[in-house]
């Protein structure tokens, strides 16, 4: 197209710096072998441009395209604000040699390629996309910074390339709370702590979304500051009025900068071989050269001979294409693939089902990868679809016969010299065991970027593929549907369910090429190998098991809530002097904050009052009967419909068991999350939690065992805190809180009543998840100052806790991260976030270090547990934090008990040796009630 940019024109604008950032934290460091120059972000950089050009062409394919980038670090912000950008981290030294050479990129790909002096390239896209929408044309800023949701609307669109996630208007007010005119409003009042923008003290997005909305813009706001109820906000608006109004000038966008480019210029244009591919062979990316120069039917250039491992680091040996993946119909062809996973001594392996749960779901094909771009699926239990159930049941020819091919497979999957890659591996350890394969060994990507990323990003293969192969997988639901017309698996067409199913296995070969090697190259490969990995077998096999729940005594207590619910109903209908439905918050709301005046009440942007649990916390504490009685009646609640009711259907009709599944890559911290059901949440504090785990029993003949570490938490505090009284007091077998007590309010040991010690234990327990004083007293429900004052002192008497604290923050601060004491990053992206996150940030990166270390000693714990009571009666059933539930028969008890408190008490053993003994509470019963 050429001409003057007008209507029917597209034009994109792409984030150059969020490439080459994303590039370069993407990838290893790569070094051009003839002369180590630094090439990584480059290299990235490069394929991410190849993919976005292949990925527009059709008739959505943009008219104009430019890529835009900051040019120098000192703008006309930094003249307003000196301290503008000022926390911003130094570029790094291998990152800096490679900045000009995506420019050179850029221009070899034949897009035009901008920046200016004195203005960041937000500005840039601004001024373009004003003129482009002014013209009547669209545009597309590709890019997900928030900075630039100010320009969405009126034909400007954003894409997150990161995540194919179009951003509208729907989006920017789903992020901000406003629309986009007036996203700068709120970025003024809110700060930004990466930019260094200072905003309004107190203020974060939510509450300044609140206030613009209400008086209509920042301006009005401002001059209509002394009408605001609260002090803090009002006082907050009224003394940094000058800050706040500089702030807006930083964050709002120039439209109008002078460019000595114009739209026209932008128009797209082919690449010219030669050159695109002449600067390809200079780097000396061997594998994106050849692709490209298929591409443009060129002879690729003569390059350099290099070694693997110093060729370019593409996880795409070729380009995903699900259309190349073949389809294993018989005998003959699946020898094939077996016979090339033994010669390379690796294969990726996914399974296809008919479900999640790995206990019931019917397996229906296998899929395998030997190379990247070299996958096969093999179908097994294919049915054809139809209206009618017998033509829903008849298979589908041109399948393997199940038995047949698990034969062949079995050999391969359980051959200890051959590796068998997965992600999630434990779900497909548990179907295949379900058919008598036990698959070993095992790598899995899921884990690979849970060492390397926890607390950065999610860990699905969906993701990861985006995140690091710039590839977007086939959507499942394109597959399956979604809601009540959603088909299972074995109704799939075996053609579109090979290209799915093939697919899932190339990109967790690609996956795992790209993330085994970062392992040792940041350090956490220990942590995988010996924490995460050999976890899998030791989950699979527990979960199989499963824990014999009685639904006759579920039965009973969901029978006993439902009256006591009944019961408080009344009283609450009593106390409020009518009858409403006790759980609709609207409901709620309007008899506490209307009806019976309390104060406290807070609108949300609906109109209805707020009525969460601190808020009847706070009302109850103040004296307040019925926000007590519907706390009461909502924790009835929530056991009757989660648990009691709940755990009835999860009750497996084949075992009689239910089967949990223990998520690994879940918390940043390492602990192990329980769902389907969630067997970790099961509340101990109240009289009617306890008593669920009544109906958790054992087999006849046998007993169920609960051994549980002793304060471990506390104890690894005094160890890396370095807190002698507190390690002192261990060493001695003394009762820690009641120590505790002594210490802070200086009374006698034998003077010591249940109440001084209960509020010492909140405190030792609420100093390692960093508590304020707000959140003391509420649990203590005492005045705050009290609260503080109790937290002043802790501090007074163990000074190496304060000292952690700060050296903790200060590390997280310098380094991104925290970690355990076996190696265990966890990641503190918010480290530096201002206002509430803040708060929330600091004491997360304090306690992950203490939980993590926690969950680490728990882990190595169950690893070591199969071998160690291999010739026992007995079977490691459950985990829940620092408990461990084994069933056994009875007359075996005392000896497992004996062999588990080994195991458990030596788990920290050889790498880290506390400076505290670890101890192990240990019970037994024919419940886990009688047990724990």
């Amino acid at each position: 197209m050429s001409g003057t940019f007008g209507k029917g024109c597209h034009l994109h604008l792409i984030d150059g710096s969020a490439f080459i950032f994303r590039a370069f934290h993407a990838l290893p460091p790569l070094t051009r072998k003839s002369d180590g120059l630094p090439v990584g972000a480059v290299s990235g950089f490069c394929n991410m441009l190849h993919k976005y050009v292949e990925d527009t062409r059709g008739p959505e394919a943009p008219t104009h395209v430019a890529v835009v980038f900051d040019k120098g670090s000192h703008t006309f912000r930094n003249d307003l604000y000196d301290q503008y950008k000022a926390n911003r981290d130094a570029m790094p030294e291998d990152l800096r040699p490679q900045i000009p050479l995506t420019r050179e990129a850029t221009r070899a790909f034949n897009i035009a390629c901008l920046e200016q002096e004195g203005f960041e390239a937000d500005d840039i896209i601004a001024t373009l996309a004003t003129r482009a929408r002014d013209a009547g044309g669209r545009v597309t800023i590709i890019s997900s910074d928030k900075d630039l949701m100010q320009l969405v609307g009126g034909g400007v669109e954003m894409l997150d390339a990161m995540k194919n996630r179009r951003i509208g208007l729907e989006e920017v007010h789903a992020k901000f709370g406003v629309g986009p005119d007036r996203v700068v409003d709120v970025q003024a009042l809110a700060g930004d702590s990466v930019d260094n923008i200072p905003g309004a003290p107190g203020i974060g997005v939510k509450t300044a979304a609140l206030l613009i909305n209400e008086y209509g813009d920042l301006e009005s706001l401002l001059d209509r500051a002394a009408e605001i109820r609260q002090p803090k906000r009002r006082q907050a608006l009224q003394e940094h009025r000058a800050q706040i109004e500089l702030s807006k000038r930083l964050v709002l966008l120039d439209v109008n900068m002078p460019l000595d480019v114009a739209l026209d210029d932008l128009e797209v244009c082919e690449p010219d071989p030669e050159t695109l591919l002449g600067f390809l062979s200079q780097m000396e990316f061997r594998t994106l050269t050849k692709r490209i120069a298929e591409k443009l039917g060129a002879e690729p250039p003569a390059l350099p001979d290099t070694s693997p491992a110093e060729a370019d680091p593409d996880p795409e040996a070729r380009p995903v294409d699900p259309s190349a993946y073949e389809c294993v119909r018989d005998a003959g062809a699946l020898k094939v693939w077996i016979a090339r996973a033994r010669a390379l001594g690796r294969v990726a392996v996914d399974t296809e089902t008919t479900g999640l749960d790995e206990m019931r779901a019917g397996l229906v094909g296998i899929s395998l990868a030997t190379a990247p771009g070299q996958a096969c699926y093999i179908p097994l239990a294919h049915k054809a679809g139809g209206d009618d159930l017998f033509s829903a049941e008849a298979p589908v020819e041109g399948q393997m016969e199940m038995e047949a091919a698990l034969t062949l497979l079995r050999p391969l999957l359980e051959d200890p010299a051959v590796m068998k890659i997965g992600q999630n591996m434990k779900y497909d350890a548990k179907i295949l065991a379900r058919h008598g394969i036990d698959i070993a060994p095992i790598d899995d990507t899921m884990l690979m970027s849970y060492a390397l990323d926890a607390g950065l990003h999610g860990h699905g293969m969906d993701a990861l593929s985006e995140r690091h192969l710039s590839h977007t997988p086939i959507p499942i639901k394109t597959l399956l549907g979604s809601g009540k017309s959603a088909i299972t698996f074995d109704l799939v067409p075996i053609d579109e369910a090979v290209k799915y199913a093939a697919e899932d296995a190339d990109i967790t070969l690609r996956l795992a090429d790209l993330l085994k090697p970062r392992l040792h190259h940041r350090k956490v490969a220990t942590v995988y190998e010996t924490m995460e990995r050999p976890l899998v077998p030791v989950l699979a096999k527990m979960e199989m098991t499963g824990v014999k729940v009685d639904r006759d005594t579920l039965s009973r207590m969901s029978n006993a809530f439902a009256r006591k619910m009944a019961a408080l109903e009344a009283e609450i209908h009593d106390l409020a002097g009518e009858r409403f439905n006790v759980g609709s918050p609207k409901q709620l709301g309007e008899i506490l904050f209307d009806k019976m005046g309390l104060q406290g009440g807070q609108r949300g942007k609906a109109g209805a009052y707020a009525t969460g649990a601190d808020i009847l916390e706070d009302l109850a504490a103040e004296g307040h009967d019925l926000p007590a009685r519907v706390l009461d009646w909502r924790q009835l609640s929530k056991l009757k419909s989660t648990y009691t009711d709940a755990l009835q259907d999860h009750i497996n009709p084949e075992t009689g068991r239910v089967h949990t599944s223990y998520v690994i890559a879940g918390a940043n911290t390492g602990r192990l999350a329980s769902t389907d059901p969630n067997l970790q949440n099961i509340p101990v504090r109240s009289e009617e939690g306890r008593r669920i785990r009544e109906a958790f029993v054992a087999e006849e003949g046998k007993v169920l065992l609960s051994l549980d570490y002793s304060q471990i938490e506390l104890r690894i505090l005094a160890h890396v805190a370095g807190i002698g009284a507190l390690k002192e007091a261990f060493r001695q077998g003394q009762d820690i809180h009641a120590m505790t007590a002594s210490e802070m309010f200086s009374v006698p040991l034998a003077e010591m009543t249940p109440e001084i010690r209960r509020q010492a234990k909140a405190i030792n327990f609420g100093v390692i998840y960093g508590i304020s004083g707000f959140g003391l007293a509420r649990n203590l429900r005492i005045p705050r100052a009290d609260a503080q004052g109790f937290i002043d002192r802790y501090f007074e008497r163990f000074p190496g806790i304060k000292d952690y604290m700060d050296a903790t923050i200060a590390f997280a601060k310098e380094h991104g991260h925290v970690q355990t004491l076996f190696g265990r990053r966890i990641h503190t992206p918010e480290i530096a976030a201002k206002g509430p996150r803040a708060g929330f940030a600091r004491r997360a990166a304090i306690n992950a270090p203490i939980q993590g270390t926690a969950a680490d000693i728990i882990r190595r714990a169950m690893i070591r547990m199969p071998e160690a009571i291999a010739t026992l009666p007995a079977k490691m059933l459950l985990q829940v934090h620092d408990e461990l539930i084994f069933e056994v028969e009875e007359h075996a008890a005392e000896d497992t008990v004996a062999v588990v408190r080994r195991v458990m008490e030596g788990a920290a053993l050889p790498v880290v040796r506390l400076d505290v003994p670890l101890e192990v509470d240990a019970g037994q019963g024919a419940s886990w009630a009688e047990a724990h």
